[in-house]
């Protein structure tokens, strides 16, 4: 469970650049910093109600950061690192029987963000964080993306050396019951996506309940990947 401690409520007026956007907060506005380099175009929109925090940084330019903001489907984290808060939790629930787990972990020339023991097994996860939502689809990614499919290939890698691996897909929003790779986007890590399914890579994706100040793991999306 990812907890803020004390957020604003602001509205947001325009993104800027990829990380920084326009909020009104508290009669004003206020740059700030967008804690995601993703599109984000269904979600950042002018007059949405947004959730800041305040940067407990004084020296730096902006004073909030930008975490949540407020959609037809109710409200979406878009903190980037709220994904890999919450991954443990669920990684615990997928595998209960870990007996140890670890962030950050490099092996060869990858560097992955959970690697866990499982009696005799050793596992290399990676987490994905998932904000676009289509009907009833999360998907994955917003914006095309040779860093995901860099991910997914030493995954396989890791595979081939014996390892177990793994691919969590964290929806911080509600309202999905299925997940998908975004082929329109990104057809290259769809594709990618495949051969690691088929190479013996897990992959999972859960969505989250949500509120300005929290993103709690919650429910197991069916996958839909092809």
């Amino acid at each position: 469970m990812l907890n803020y401690g004390e957020v604003e409520e602001a509205v947001f007026i325009a993104r800027k650049n990829r990380f920084i956007a326009s909020v009104e907060v508290n009669g004003r506005a206020e740059d700030v910093h967008v804690k995601n380099t993703g599109r984000l175009r269904e979600l950042l929109l002018p007059g949405s109600r947004s959730y800041v925090v305040r940067s407990s940084n004084l020296n730096r330019k902006t004073a909030y950061d930008l975490v949540a903001v407020e959609s037809d489907h109710g409200i979406v984290n878009i903190d980037s690192m709220a994904a890999n808060e919450t991954a443990g939790d669920i990684f615990k629930r997928i595998y209960p029987d870990i007996s140890r787990i670890r962030r950050e972990v490099t092996y060869s020339d990858s560097r992955f963000d959970y690697y866990f023991e499982i009696n005799d097994s050793r596992v290399f996860a990676e987490v994905k964080g998932c904000t676009l939502l289509k009907g009833d689809t999360a998907l994955f990614p917003d914006a095309p993306t040779q860093r995901g499919i860099k991910h997914l290939k030493a995954l396989m890698r890791a595979v081939d050396d014996g390892y177990g691996a793994s691919v969590l897909f964290v929806c911080t929003m509600k309202g999905a019951k299925f997940f998908s790779p975004n082929r329109e986007t990104s057809p290259d890590f769809a594709d990618v996506l495949g051969k690691a399914l088929r190479k013996g890579v897990r992959i999972y994706a859960y969505d989250c309940v949500v509120t300005p100040d929290s993103v709690v793991p919650d429910r197991e999306l069916e996958l839909k990947l092809k």
